[in-house]
């Protein structure tokens, strides 16, 4: 991963007593959450993803989509974010495009056929997950547990 390498070049630099250039700061790990339809998995974990990989000190960079999207987010997952203090980051999916898998450090498959996309093997994690209109609780617990590890192991990698 690129933002490992930059996070060794800071280390050492700091261990030699120097401060790293700007120009070679650790640029933000880019992550992807994709859904099929773009209108609650993703969004769900977007949401949390970005505002507890900030609370927690990660420099991160997140995006959401859908490979086939709705019209818009669902009114359940958008109320269930707004009772526990988040906004939600659109009103409308949109759709994935190639340029967005490519970009992404990390892509989170939340059941999604990501075959007609080019998608490297090595930054694709698929996530199984209830579907929130069978079970919005369980969906939405299932995702903070993936979200809080998937963090956890991102921080682990950036203390080496």
């Amino acid at each position: 991963m690129p933002t490992f390498i930059a996070v060794v070049f800071m280390a050492v630099a700091v261990m030699a007593g120097q401060a790293p250039p700007a120009s070679q700061e650790t640029a933000p790990t880019r992550v992807l959450f994709l859904c099929p339809h773009g209108a609650a998995k993703s969004v769900l974990a977007s949401t949390y993803f970005k505002r507890r990989a900030a609370e927690r000190g990660l420099r991160v960079r997140v995006d959401a989509a859908g490979t086939e999207p709705d019209a818009q987010i669902s009114p359940k997952v958008a109320e269930l974010l707004r009772s526990k203090g988040y906004e939600p980051p659109t009103s409308a999916p949109r759709k994935v495009t190639a340029d967005d898998v490519t970009g992404a450090d990390l892509v989170i498959s939340l059941g999604c056929d990501l075959k007609a996309y080019p998608v490297k093997p090595e930054t694709l994690r698929q996530w199984d997950v209830p579907g929130p209109g069978e079970d919005l609780a369980g969906s939405d617990a299932a995702i903070r547990e993936k979200v809080d590890a998937l963090i956890d192991e991102l921080l682990r990698a950036t203390a080496r």
